[in-house]
């Protein structure tokens, strides 16, 4: 005897598995069950990877370790639109110097570089040129570059006068040593200020300065550093060329003063080393190290003289 179908629970009969209904996600066509179609992810992904490679991209057009070769030094040298192509074939010539590769085609382009509009790109000017005391050119160069407005171009042409046995720059070497102080252009009241112990690059805003709807300044700089001092808070009100900061020179600009002094220094010159040759978390070992073998190496050189 056939064995009856057992019925559904709602009294009909059941569904085969071909009649079934598909379950419902409640998604359109193209979209995941997160709400997010297809096209949107693909526009997520892409945004996210443009947000690092655009980074990237601006980073390796910008570093000057990037090598260029001949023809692009060339060109980059005459860039003037774009100073920091002049800068960065500077530096890959200097690198071809240091390495005793040929870079002879391009000395006649460093010594017009050595008046340049642009300060940075005479500051990097004055460190390549030193890096080959035989080059046509470069002493001369150098030599007017200690008359520049740039304290800065005027150290380092001083500091690569030392490789050509020069001591004309020494005045100049002495002042990376002293600290920097910065007075206001004009008669007005502090906007806004850095504050004490803050490092800064050279060029960095250290206040900012206001004679009301007149006129503005951005106070900035003219080396890398530490602001050691604050004379005056946001808000104060400030006479034309009264001081405002005093910065501190970088760790880098002294260590290279000091070697250049324990070259060419002279007794004179140590007032302006000893303050670096004290025990402080400020100032690191080897300068204080190196301080201290500039004033031997001035002190031998003193007793030697007749």
């Amino acid at each position: 005897m056939d064995t009856p179908s057992r019925p559904s629970s709602n009294g009909d009969a059941e569904a085969s598995p071909s009649e079934a209904s598909p379950p419902q996600t409640g998604a359109a066509p193209g979209q995941s069950a997160h709400g997010m179609s297809t096209r949107t992810r693909l526009l997520f992904y892409l945004a996210a990877w443009l947000i690092v490679l655009l980074p990237f991209l601006f980073w390796w057009n910008s570093w000057f370790g990037r090598r260029l070769s001949d023809q692009q030094i060339s060109e980059y040298l005459t860039d003037d639109k774009h100073p920091r192509h002049i800068q960065h074939a500077l530096v890959q010539i200097g690198e071809r110097i240091t390495r005793h590769g040929s870079a002879a085609r391009w000395y006649p382009e460093l010594v017009r570089l050595s008046t340049h509009p642009v300060e940075e790109v005479r500051n990097t000017d004055a460190w390549v040129m030193g890096q080959d005391p035989s080059g046509a050119g470069f002493h001369e160069a150098l030599l007017k570059m200690l008359q520049d407005s740039s304290p800065m171009v005027r150290g380092n042409a001083a500091l690569s006068l030392v490789r050509f046995r020069d001591p004309s720059g020494r005045s100049q070497i002495v002042a990376l040593l002293q600290p920097v102080h910065i007075v206001a252009p004009f008669a007005g009241h502090i906007l806004d200020a850095d504050r004490p112990g803050t490092a800064v690059h050279q060029g960095g805003i250290i206040a900012k300065l206001s004679s009301g709807h007149e006129q503005t300044a951005d106070l900035r700089s003219p080396i890398s550093g530490r602001i050691h001092s604050l004379s005056a808070a946001a808000g104060a009100s400030i006479a034309a060329g009264e001081e405002i900061a005093v910065v501190d020179p970088g760790d880098e600009q002294v260590w290279e003063a000091l070697r250049a002094l324990y070259i060419i220094g002279r007794a004179e010159d140590l007032p302006a080393i000893r303050p670096y040759q004290r025990e402080s978390r400020d100032i690191p070992d080897r300068i204080r190290e190196q301080a201290l073998l500039t004033e031997q190496a001035i002190r031998s050189r003193a007793s030697a003289e007749p």
